[in-house]
């Protein structure tokens, strides 16, 4: 049965919050003030590189097609701040994550060195192929203007993941400005998501393609952190001694 685009918001932003990345295993290790283990976090960042390197592609993509000029409007400045950060009066999105990843040690060959195991990779390529097919616009926007951009907006009693990562492991502010600036942008940003998904979603099967859009980037980002999880902490003594 069809919903109404008030049930059908609703119901995307419930399926947003039943997928919650923060309750996975991975970050009781990463949060563990009495053992912090910054060799995982740096591969917990690289990974999210791989990510970011991608993000204005998807974004572009979805300005190009939409096919709503008040949420294409929406879609442009969501991209001119993905390219310069002079909305949030920083920098380019990718540079404030090359800059995060430097304030743990890493090199920039080493970051350039790296690359995406197998799950984010699948992650990677699921938007691409939603958001480059103007037939599937409404689930490229499902899964990254609701599901990714909303990863951002988790948080552990009351305080974002990078609050509590910068208390661990001795960050501070400007070393954080990629994920502070993205947890303030991406409310806005889920929120044009959720609106825009919902107009366009006007048939049953539409409907449901986005909700499964949402459920399975979600599930997608889980998988990220289980690859992780399985590759640096199951075999590694520091995470099992934690």
């Amino acid at each position: 049965m069809l919903m109404t685009k008030i049930e059908f918001k609703t119901t995307l932003e419930k399926t947003l919050h039943q997928h919650l990345t923060l309750s996975h295993p991975i970050f009781l290790h990463l949060l563990d003030e009495k053992n912090p283990n910054k060799e995982l976090l740096i591969q917990v960042a690289l990974q999210g590189y791989q990510l970011t390197k991608h993000f204005l592609d998807y974004v572009e993509h979805l300005f190009f097609y939409c096919p709503h000029p008040k949420f294409k409007k929406a879609l442009l400045i969501n991209v001119y701040e993905e390219e310069t950060g002079q909305l949030s009066r920083t920098d380019n999105h990718v540079v404030l994550m090359q800059n995060f990843i430097r304030a743990l040690g890493v090199s920039d060959q080493e970051r350039d060195a790296a690359v995406a195991l197998p799950a984010t990779q699948r992650l990677i390529d699921y938007r691409l192929h939603a958001v480059r097919n103007p037939d599937q616009y409404h689930i490229g926007a499902a899964a990254v203007m609701i599901a990714s951009e909303g990863q951002n907006l988790e948080t552990k009693a009351g305080e974002a993941r990078h609050t509590l990562l910068g208390g661990v492991y001795g960050l501070n502010e400007h070393d954080l400005l990629f994920f502070s600036v993205h947890q303030k942008e991406d409310v806005g940003h889920v929120q044009q998501g959720l609106n825009l998904v919902s107009a366009l979603c006007d048939t049953v099967q539409k409907q449901q393609e986005a909700l499964f859009a949402v459920e399975h980037t979600c599930e997608l980002f889980w998988g990220m952190y289980e690859n992780l999880y399985q590759e640096y902490c199951q075999q590694s003594e520091p995470c099992l001694s934690s």
